[in-house]
């Protein structure tokens, strides 16, 4: 017997569910592609994105590509072959971008801090003053990785740079975490933030987007040679459309963008964050519930402070983290992320991890769905763990929800 028909919910992090009125806006024919309605609607485009990353001061380049396609793109504009990097790693991610750089022609160096814990800021400062000749160009690292699940403080690493008076550029990728985390690109001295659609942005993978310091717009043209297509030049300061893609635009993508962004604008970035932020704690208080006591089940980040607020990583180990993927997918519609980066001794492909996607167009009684399903599939299973989680959280939502606030809206950003 299965119960897994009606609509599936992808619980992944990423791609992320697409609101009914993005997939209903893309749903057209391909109007002209030189003048007209989609031309008119770029210039508002890139200011609700620079809205979104709180990057008003500076400027943001479009491609047509995945998270991929644009670390390939941020470095091309800024680095050449023999330049020399420092990547700070925190889970997969971390170590994707410096294999983007190295393919690149790039000298890199890591400093691996697992996947269990954020940035330790103080080796970082170390690395920094031990580079007395100030070899290293740029400073790459994740914002949120998407493995891992863990939450670095962007700012702090600023500081450091400054602190050391480090003439470095920083370089922050923000797939997992733009239009999901407080982010903000300007006042943290970001030089280059990377993202794409896929996730909290609630549109189809295949946009990316590369924004852009004037500090590091100066170091693009001490450049000798940039690849034609990654390019940012033409495109953040386009004379003609095209110029905007490099070429011919991904039409039906910029529409269900445009509406995309305007929700996340109708509801305001700060709320947006303030959500995302909510249904997490109802997230952590179900799984640790459920982690208490003899459990099987461990939170890959441990301390709540740096857990993302757009993906949650943990382990129940083998066999019961792959049968509880595979039963909630079969038996209740629900797709559970699997645990990439994740291995361990004696289960090498990270079988035994599994990720909760909560990014983008999610709500509460979205969440209640996934993590009735997670509990009633942990019973399933076998797998050993506490009951009521889903009873922790409800106590959470109730808290954070109650009647007297129902015309009520926070405007600030929650610290948990």
């Amino acid at each position: 017997m299965s119960l897994s028909q009606g609509r599936t919910y992808l619980a992944i992090p990423g791609p992320s569910v697409i609101p009914d009125a993005v997939l209903r806006e893309m749903h057209r024919a391909s109007p002209n592609i030189y003048e007209g309605e989609l031309a008119d609607s770029m210039p508002g485009l890139a200011k609700d994105l620079l809205y979104v990353a709180r990057a008003e001061k500076s400027k943001v380049a479009m491609y047509i590509c995945n998270g991929h396609g644009v670390w390939d793109a941020a470095l091309a504009n800024v680095l050449a072959a023999g330049d020399k990097v420092l990547v700070l790693s925190t889970g997969r991610f971390g170590h994707g971008w410096a294999a983007a750089a190295t393919a690149c022609g790039l000298e890199v160096d890591i400093i691996d801090f697992g996947t269990c814990s954020d940035i330790d800021v103080t080796k970082f400062s170390e690395a920094l003053v031990a580079d007395k000749a100030h070899e290293y160009k740029a400073i790459l690292a994740t914002h949120v990785d998407t493995s891992s699940s863990v939450r670095n403080d962007m700012l702090s690493l600023r500081k450091a740079l400054d602190d050391a008076g480090h003439p470095a550029l920083l370089l922050a990728d923000c797939v997992a975490s733009m239009g999901c985390e407080e982010f903000l690109f300007d006042d943290w001295g970001i030089d280059i933030a990377v993202t794409a659609s896929q996730k909290g942005l609630m549109t189809p993978p295949g946009l990316g987007f590369v924004y852009f310091s004037d500090r590091a717009a100066e170091q693009r043209k001490k450049m000798k040679h940039v690849s034609r297509y990654w390019d940012w030049t033409e495109r953040a300061s386009p004379e003609a459309f095209y110029q905007f893609f490099g070429g011919t635009p991904p039409v039906n993508l910029i529409f269900g963008l445009k509406t995309a962004l305007g929700m996340i604008r109708d509801e305001g970035i700060e709320q947006v964050w303030n959500r995302h932020a909510y249904l997490a704690q109802a997230i952590w208080a179900a799984t640790e519930q459920w982690g208490a006591g003899n459990s099987a089940l461990r939170l890959n980040i441990q301390d709540r402070s740096k857990r993302s607020h757009a993906v949650t990583s943990m382990g129940l180990g083998l066999p019961y983290g792959a049968q509880l993927r595979k039963w909630c997918e079969t038996q209740a519609g629900i797709t559970l992320g699997l645990g990439i980066g994740m291995s361990q001794p004696d289960d090498p492909e990270g079988r035994g991890f599994f990720r909760f996607g909560h990014m983008g167009h999610v709500n509460a009684q979205m969440i209640f769905g996934l993590l009735g399903t997670v509990e009633a599939g942990l019973s399933a299973v076998g797998a050993p763990h506490e009951t009521g989680g889903v009873a922790a959280a409800a106590k959470v939502i109730a808290e954070i929800c109650p009647v007297s606030n129902l015309d009520a809206a926070s405007q600030s950003v929650v610290d948990v």
